[in-house]
């Protein structure tokens, strides 16, 4: 292991291992720094193994090398892309490319190892500052205390760590999204179950107490039994950003878990309910935030602003998650729309030679309801590894590079550029929630008071 590179990455989740593999076949030495044993964090490790959206209305806008890395995991494991052509017929669900963890993770290791940076699995950053002339960052790794220094560092941690480790402040809301423990059930026929009896036997556990309101995230009985779990759990109050908030989130999962399960063998039919398959890692939806040179909006983001300093595309609907558990608010974009995400949105105020990429960037929170998903973030990383490997290499700060030598080094690694998709004109009968869930829920926006840090 080196002590001096010319980028490190922290963080190797959906934002991280593009970023380093993009910061690498620019010829920058590059240090991938990642806490878990795999790569792919929510995809792979928190179990959400359908990254999306890489394609709005028809139309791909979001390729390079996260879609490299998932279109690759698909043809290894024998499964098929969605039909990304039938977008007016299908909820944007339907629109996510499932994929197989175990080898989408193998397929990153490849993809990171093969760009030539180097990699180093069960590592944190303990320590974290600029010194006037490089970054100076000690990682903690089960052989003991590591100093190394970088000449740019790309926070990919989904908690803005190391932001806060060397100084610079982040905030959190005081009501944020609730978590989600994603788990596969077996051991039922779901024909053979009294689904209404169940649903009142759910309701009498909640008012005794047995189960809280929102582990079922507000799911009718017969909807949670018909997708096995899945991605129909919610885990409220739980936050990143220090170990013990972590710690506080898996406890509170995995109680989530035994609470549910307890509910369910208790039920006719569900006698022989089983866990086939659980994520060791509680997803967390919302964290923490950087105070950005500019931050996105939800107007920004609905209106489809063409931001001057745009990086990438993002595409997903508005989709808070109550704060209470309470369901989802889900907004469909109208026809046409683009979001796009800023240099300016992606790099600390005050910072030298950082960049942020995930779910952390600058913005509220009903925007990055939307922009937080794995193809945004695999988006966001390739942008940021450019930037990185870039400054270095000029000697200037991320803020100072031309964007024509950025957008180029983009185009010639895959990546889609805001201004590169035209949408054509929409089909005459175009549905009213075109390619998104026709039968969500709306409520008013979430609560955006902050509470800030300065570590």
């Amino acid at each position: 292991m080196s002590t001096d590179y010319d980028v490190i990455v922290v963080g190797g989740g959906t934002a991280g291992g593009p970023a380093a593999a993009q910061a690498a076949r620019l010829g920058a030495r590059t240090l991938l720094v990642e806490k878990n044993g795999a790569l792919g964090g929510t995809t792979t490790v928190a179990g959400v193994s359908l990254p999306g959206l890489f394609h709005a209305w028809g139309k791909q806008i979001i390729a390079g090398i996260g879609w490299e890395a998932v279109s690759r995991s698909v043809r290894e494991a024998g499964m098929t892309l969605p039909d990304f052509s039938r977008w007016a017929e299908l909820p944007h669900h339907r629109l996510q490319v499932r994929v197989s963890p175990a080898v989408l993770a193998a397929v990153l290791d490849d993809v990171v190892v093969g760009s030539g940076a180097e990699l180093l699995l069960h590592t944190i950053v303990a320590e974290a500052g600029w010194d006037g002339d490089s970054w100076r960052l000690t990682l903690a790794t089960k052989d003991g205390l590591h100093r190394v220094r970088a000449g740019a560092v790309v926070d990919c941690t989904g908690d803005a760590d190391i932001v806060a480790l060397s100084g610079l402040p982040r905030y959190t809301r005081a009501r944020r999204q609730p978590g989600t423990i994603m788990v596969r059930l077996g051991g039922y026929d779901l024909a053979s179950i009294d689904v209404d009896a169940v649903q009142a036997a759910h309701d009498d556990a909640v008012q005794r107490g047995d189960l809280l309101p929102a582990d079922l995230a507000h799911n009718p009985v017969a909807k949670f039994l018909r997708v096995r779990g899945e991605n129909a759990i919610h885990v409220t109050g739980v936050q990143g950003g220090t170990s013990r908030d972590k710690t506080a989130a898996e406890l509170a999962g995995r109680r989530t878990l035994l609470r549910i399960l307890r509910f369910l063998r208790r039920q006719p039919g569900l006698e022989a309910v089983r866990i086939d398959s659980w994520a060791t890692e509680t997803g967390i939806r919302e964290s923490w935030t950087i105070h950005g040179h500019a931050s996105i909006t939800v107007q920004d983001y609905v209106s489809g602003r063409a931001w001057p300093d745009a990086l990438s595309y993002s595409f997903y609907p508005i989709d808070v998650h109550r704060p209470d558990g309470d369901g989802i608010d889900i907004r469909p974009l109208p026809y046409g729309t683009l979001p796009t995400i800023p240099r300016a949105a992606m790099v600390p105020r005050g910072s030298t030679r950082l960049v942020v990429a995930g779910r952390a960037i600058s913005g509220d929170q009903e925007a990055s309801s939307a922009y937080r998903v794995q193809a945004s973030s695999m988006a966001m990383g390739q942008s940021a590894g450019v930037l990185a490997a870039r400054a270095v290499a000029s000697g200037s700060d991320v803020m100072d590079l031309p964007l024509e030598q950025v957008r180029a080094d983009l185009r010639a690694h895959g990546a889609i550029l805001p201004g590169d998709v035209v949408v054509p004109p929409p089909p005459d009968a175009l549905p009213v929630q075109a390619g998104h869930d026709r039968t969500a829920a709306t409520a008013g926006p979430s609560d955006p008071s902050p509470t800030k840090e300065s570590a």
